[in-house]
């Protein structure tokens, strides 16, 4: 008996969070699934390093490779194709806000089980307001745990809308390698101290961040810094401080060489904290305040809990000397000890498991989403005094406004030829995915007809 398909979407975050997330949950899906995973994000390429299943490239909506209309239909078209294509049973999308386009599949295959993969920790930006509506249109909602869940104050903490599972982590600790393979694997010195440093590279108050970091780390005796990118600006100027060995080290997933460090230093993202803390790297978080993700209430829970240091992510001293506090010896040895008493990241094997049951469970119907919509604004404007009447009419507006006349910007205009890639060597998916030049990736095994069908879909969207 054939198994049946099970396709893992993802949105394109700041991090990487979305994507490993899927890759842990498709790993665990092999035994008795075909798991594809579809995402927007570039380190899509990676996927067969981490999980080992097929997957597909789709741009987002930032890459302005055609108008914000077209693209919400692409995108929805795109799925309808590859459900079609594979006979898929469940979708499942792991991102902030459900886009249009994954929404709208419902639309088109009513018996496909749609399920939001939410993570917590949200901030109170505007896209709280639409919770209600997005989570009325799945047929299950996931949160992945968080180790750090007491201090989630968000819009969703209050929510009894999905099922709670243990933290999802591509971090296995029966598969991670040992000290002394990571750091072969690596090329490191076996003998000499390790730190892992991941804060970014580009906007000017994040470089200012890696080069205070960096400064801290001076004087750390025979001290090896590992850095993913090179740590230079735009402009070409060297961002770290002389007279640290610096090595620039690409290898993925790293998750599976984290016994090689010694201590780490890195934004506090839902990744981060579930590998770092999970491998029991004495670690320094920085949170990064960009997104929907509140980093800092993250980080705050591991150093209230003396399992990682923290920082004001504003205040370039404080991370300078936090950096510093990490090269006592008997302070990592404290913090390392502390996460000991953490749970297990086995949120990826628990969510299976759901969706081993999901696939025999009735499929939600009869959903109108204009109805839908209309129905709980009208219950939030008049549930929340006069401020919020007048905020939320304002919203309920713009909404029926965007309904009507969409965002039509970005169109590509000199697109007169549709390129078809259909392999998943990874550079050469990265450099096309780098050009900036519109092109349509297709998943390994992919019919003709699925071929001819996704062909005549971008030419809809990206032709004149």
């Amino acid at each position: 008996m054939d198994k049946p398909t099970i396709i893992l979407a993802t949105s394109n975050g700041i991090g990487m969070g979305h994507l490993t997330r899927a890759s842990a949950i498709a790993s665990e899906l092999k035994e008795f699934a075909n798991p594809i995973i579809v995402s927007m994000a570039a380190g899509v390429v990676e996927v067969p390093k981490i999980a080992g299943v097929r997957f597909e490239y789709i741009p987002g909506r930032d890459r302005n490779w055609m108008g914000r209309y077209q693209w919400d239909s692409y995108l929805r078209d795109r799925l309808v194709a590859l459900i079609d294509e594979t006979n898929a049973k469940i979708i499942s999308f792991d991102g902030v806000v459900p886009y249009p386009g994954i929404i709208a599949i419902k639309s088109k295959r009513p018996e496909v089980k749609l399920v939001w993969v939410r993570r917590g920790f949200w901030q109170r930006t505007p896209q709280k307001y639409l919770l209600s509506l997005q989570s009325k249109m799945m047929d299950l909602i996931i949160t992945p745990g968080d180790f750090g869940q007491s201090y989630d104050n968000g819009p969703t903490s209050t929510r009894n809308d999905s099922v709670l599972v243990k933290p999802i982590s591509i971090f296995n600790p029966k598969s991670i390698l040992s000290r002394e393979k990571a750091r072969e694997e690596l090329g490191l010195d076996k003998n000499r101290p390790v730190c892992l440093v991941q804060l970014g590279i580009g906007e000017a108050d994040i470089n200012s961040k890696l080069t205070a970091a960096l400064t801290g780390l001076l004087g750390w005796k025979d001290l090896q810094v590992v850095l993913t990118k090179e740590p230079v600006d735009s402009n070409g100027k060297n961002l770290a401080p002389s007279g640290l060995d610096i090595k620039i080290i690409r290898y993925f997933p790293l998750a599976n060489a984290l016994n090689a460090f010694d201590a780490a230093i890195c934004a506090a993202g839902y990744n981060s904290v579930h590998e770092e803390l999970a491998a029991k790297i004495p670690t320094l978080f920085v949170p990064n305040i960009r997104g929907t993700d509140n980093q800092s209430a993250r980080a705050k829970w591991a150093f209230d809990n003396n399992m990682a240091l923290t920082v004001d992510q504003n205040n370039l001293n404080e991370i300078e000397n936090s950096a510093r506090k990490l090269q006592d010896q008997g302070l990592r040895i404290k913090l390392s000890a502390n996460c000991n008493n953490l749970p297990t990241t086995s949120g990826g094997f628990e969510v299976a498991e759901i969706f081993k049951k999901l696939l025999t469970t009735p499929t939600k119907t009869g959903i109108s989403l204009p109805i839908t919509l209309i129905g709980l604004r009208i219950r939030e404007v008049f549930s929340r005094g006069f401020r919020g009447f007048a905020y939320s009419t304002l919203q309920l507006i713009t909404i029926v406004y965007r309904w009507v006349k969409p965002h039509n910007k970005g169109k590509v205009a000199n697109s007169n030829k549709i390129e078809i890639y259909q392999s998943e060597e990874s550079e050469e998916l990265r450099k096309l995915i780098k050009s900036g030049n519109p092109f349509e990736h297709l998943v390994i095994g992919a019919s003709p007809a699925y071929k001819d069908r996704r062909i005549k879909i971008a030419t809809k969207a990206y032709l004149k």
